[in-house]
């Protein structure tokens, strides 16, 4: 699925199995079942703390322009591609509302 045609009324959730933790003010995480390493960074582990539970993208983005300086756009760009790597790594799921 590419970044366009990943729906609005697709919510997106964190998978299981993975270790998080904050080092340095930014998210890592530890894959249980294949030992591979993530760095979400510090926006990309805010984005991961607005999915613990369901959210669509627009409701992350709303949130994320509340909280920092960022044209709802971009955002919404940023959002979709970071929401898009999550989900090829397996890290987050998608379904319809």
């Amino acid at each position: 699925m590419s970044v366009d045609t990943m729906a609005s009324n697709e919510l997106f959730v964190q998978s299981q199995g993975y270790l998080v933790s904050e080092m340095n003010g930014e998210k890592v995480m530890l894959s249980i079942e294949n030992g591979k390493y993530y760095n979400l960074g510090q926006i990309g582990g805010r984005v991961w703390e607005l999915i613990e539970s369901p959210a669509s993208i627009q409701d992350v983005v709303d949130r994320l322009v509340a909280e920092y300086v960022i044209e709802p756009e971009d955002c919404q760009r940023q959002v979709r591609q970071f929401l898009q790597q999550l989900k090829a790594e397996g890290l987050i799921q998608a379904g319809k509302e």
